[in-house]
């Protein structure tokens, strides 16, 4: 497996498709050369790159998914940042424009985020990879999860801008990971991953619990998901929201979440209980008896205002 591209602090080649100035870290005078010749390469007008051609061993991941035009378009979203920010060219190359498939840039972006001088980025985007390259509906999951978070928060500018930037999308790509190695019995690794999400964006989600497809962590710091958890598809949730346990019980103890649901910022979700499809929780909520479908819950402790 070859490494990640090497980070901004090393020297840059004459072969590189973009060239820095070492003191100003300006983008040369060859930059809208190289950059309509990086629209050519997404276009698929050509396969080289600065020369350079895709090697078949860095083609980790090809599937159907790369087909369906949302993996252009975030590289096309990516040239659109570069004609603004230029002097960007090198995280968008490192992280984007030298990538394949929209999973093997995901791997590569989860490792160096994930990573620490202890746990070297390589060994985090094999296992990144290995999960992606092996698991169908988790490919799918990402994509779903991309959409979501584009069409449901209106801060959210582009694909390209949440991938790079949104720590909830982030956070819940590598839980997907982390909840496949636990359920292959990989419980070392699944709980290394959980440790260093919570760490770095500040989500705390068992890799034991599990998590639909569409799914829009709005912000996500503070978010925290029980080990019994399990949360349907196209589901909303703000910050500081906890699907937890009562502390009374062991076993099945946690939330479970029914499709479409909207739980609002500062929400507390408590035991085995179960939030109905289509459900809404207002912010600051204390939800410990189970909410119909299609209804509002608010206060503390929750109680249901309005009708379906």
């Amino acid at each position: 497996m070859a490494a990640c591209i090497a980070n901004s602090r090393s020297e840059t080649s004459s072969t590189d498709p973009f060239i820095l100035d070492s003191n100003l870290c300006q983008v040369s005078t060859c930059y809208r050369s190289q950059l309509s010749r990086l629209s050519n390469l997404v276009s698929g007008k050509t396969n080289n790159w600065g020369g350079k051609k895709v090697s078949n061993s860095s083609k980790t991941i090809l599937c159907d998914e790369d087909e369906d035009g949302l993996w252009l378009k975030i590289r096309e979203e990516a040239c659109h940042d570069l004609e603004q920010e230029p002097i960007l060219c090198k995280y968008y190359y490192s992280s984007i424009l030298s990538h394949i498939s929209l999973e093997r840039a995901l791997a590569c972006h989860l490792a160096m985020k994930l990573s620490n001088t202890h746990i070297d980025s390589d060994v985090l985007m094999e296992v990144f990879l290995s999960v992606f390259g092996e698991d169908h509906e988790l490919r799918r999951a990402i994509r779903d999860d991309l959409k979501a978070v584009r069409e449901r928060d209106p801060a959210c500018i582009s694909y390209v801008h949440c991938l790079l930037n949104f720590k909830g999308f982030l956070a819940c790509q590598a839980h997907r990971v982390a909840h496949k190695l636990w359920s292959q019995g990989r419980t070392v690794m699944a709980l290394l991953i959980q440790s260093r999400i919570s760490e770095v964006f500040a989500v705390d989600i068992h890799p034991g619990a599990k998590i639909g497809r569409g799914i829009l962590f709005d912000h996500a710091t503070g978010i925290v998901i029980g080990e019994t958890a399990i949360i349907g598809d196209n589901v909303t949730i703000l910050h500081n929201v906890t699907l937890g346990g009562t502390g009374k019980v062991s076993g099945d103890r946690h939330p479970k979440i029914g499709d479409g649901v909207l739980i609002g910022a500062g929400t507390k979700v408590l035991g085995n209980i179960r939030i109905g499809e289509g459900a809404k929780i207002g912010a600051g909520s204390v939800v410990l008896k189970e909410v119909p479908p299609k209804t509002t819950a608010v206060g503390n402790p929750a109680r249901l205002v309005g009708g379906k």
